[in-house]
């Protein structure tokens, strides 16, 4: 099989979370387990970083791993969704896995598939470790797919784990109440690893603690050790400034990711790189800077708030759950604009009444259907959307919709393209 053939048998073979919903979550690591043993167990060949959370896990892996490259590091990446190629999910040193790797690995393995009959995020899971391992990574940054106690990734032994916080996010699966997400999130700490929670919240900070007493885990929370000053956006980039009371430390930083809730995750970020440090990672003050001006860059990242052109000013955010949509509305806030149009799809497998209840009502929107199985009938979207006093045009795509916003838009204009990373994915 060719590239494109071997893509086909692992979307159609195994199930997806994409097109299957909930029932291609696996609620054990039976599979994970039986397919990393039958590579060697390449899960314990490399050190890495775990990282959940409801929002900012992806930023905050990739600006590791960001940091981690520029101080000399051979780093592993591994993500998920992707947007445009599955080979996003698994990168070396900031480049992705070639083809020809994936080819090889589906083409050696695709007996064991058969027989073990993995999710297509197993296989992902364990292609990523096999790769890691194989190309003497000296650290991984993982991120959870889902939830964390049961998520595939889980069968790492970390050297800290990293939880950025909690929100509404896939209920019917990890529970509808913050402290079972939480407790579901809180699966990651294991025995003795130090643990880093990016956000306090107190209706679930106890859960937090409870367990890494259990497990006699070292906790931090990185909302409280750091005060962040000074933002604003000058020449594409983030500026800010933190500092954190004892011992001292004082930067002034500067970031190419842009949206203002990178400040939440930035916290995150350096509480790691401090417990990395104190781990015997050689990490200096001039490698964070470089890197945080150049994780798009040095990760491939994309999609979050995003600038495609700017006239009219056209922006993107994965942003999908009510706290995500918070931060990008917090954003929209803070763009000066004639009329805010709005490119709008979701997936069909949420509430996303929530989130219909946060939009703005002066607003166009364009509502579309993602090109995926799970992608919510854009009729459906905008009948639901009017409930809620939002008003616009169901568009039979992305691409429609998006062209549509764009056609409308004056030069003064906004246009934003969001709802979920599946129709991020079609504009990037």
């Amino acid at each position: 099989m060719d590239y494109k053939q071997t893509l086909d048998y692992l979307y159609s073979q195994l199930p997806m979370f994409t097109r299957d919903g909930p029932s291609a979550f696996k609620k054990d690591f039976t599979n994970t387990l039986e397919l990393c043993e039958r590579l060697d167990n390449p899960q314990n060949k490399f050190k890495s970083v775990h990282i959940a959370g409801t929002n900012g896990k992806g930023s905050t892996s990739h600006m590791l791993a960001a940091i981690l490259q520029t101080a000399g590091y051979k780093t592993g990446l591994y993500t998920s969704p992707h947007l445009k190629d599955f080979r996003e999910r698994i990168r070396i040193n900031g480049e992705m896995i070639s083809e020809q790797h994936v080819i090889d690995f589906v083409a050696q393995h695709k007996t064991d598939f058969e027989d073990i009959k993995p999710s297509f995020f197993e296989m992902t899971v364990a292609m990523a470790f096999d790769a890691f391992a194989k190309d003497d990574v000296d650290i991984a940054v993982i991120e959870v797919g889902l939830g964390g106690r049961l998520d595939s990734t889980n069968i790492i032994t970390p050297l800290l784990s990293v939880i950025t916080n909690i929100g509404w996010d896939h209920m019917n699966m990890l529970g509808d109440t913050l402290q079972l997400i939480a407790g579901e999130k809180a699966g990651i700490i294991k025995p003795g690893i130090p643990v880093i929670i990016g956000e306090y919240q107190p209706e679930v900070a106890s859960i937090f603690r409870e367990k890494a007493q259990r497990e006699g885990s070292p906790i931090a929370f990185a909302s409280e050790e750091w005060k962040v000053y000074s933002a604003g956006t000058h020449d594409d980039y983030l500026d800010f400034k933190i500092e954190k009371m004892s011992p001292l430390v004082y930067w002034h930083l500067q970031l190419d990711i842009t949206g203002t809730y990178q400040l939440k995750n930035i916290k995150s970020v350096i509480s790691t790189i401090q417990e990395l440090r104190k781990q015997g990672f050689v990490i200096d003050d001039d490698h964070i800077r470089t890197a945080l001006r150049e994780v798009k860059k040095l990760t491939g990242l994309h999609g979050r708030w995003e600038v495609f052109s700017h006239h009219p000013l056209t922006i993107c955010d994965t942003g999908h759950n009510p706290e995500g949509i918070a931060e990008v509305l917090k954003n929209i806030e803070n763009v000066p604009y004639q009329k805010l149009h709005f490119v709008m799809g979701v997936v069909n497998d949420k509430d996303i009444s929530k989130i219909l209840a946060m939009l703005p009502k002066n607003a166009v929107y364009y509502f579309c259907k993602p090109n995926i199985p799970r992608g919510l009938d854009a009729d459906s979207l905008k009948q639901h959307a009017a409930s809620f006093g939002l008003n616009g045009r169901n568009y039979p795509s992305v691409k429609d919709a998006f062209k549509a916003a764009h056609d409308n838009a004056s030069e003064d204009d906004l246009v934003f393209v969001g709802g979920s990373t599946f129709v991020v994915a079609e504009v990037v």
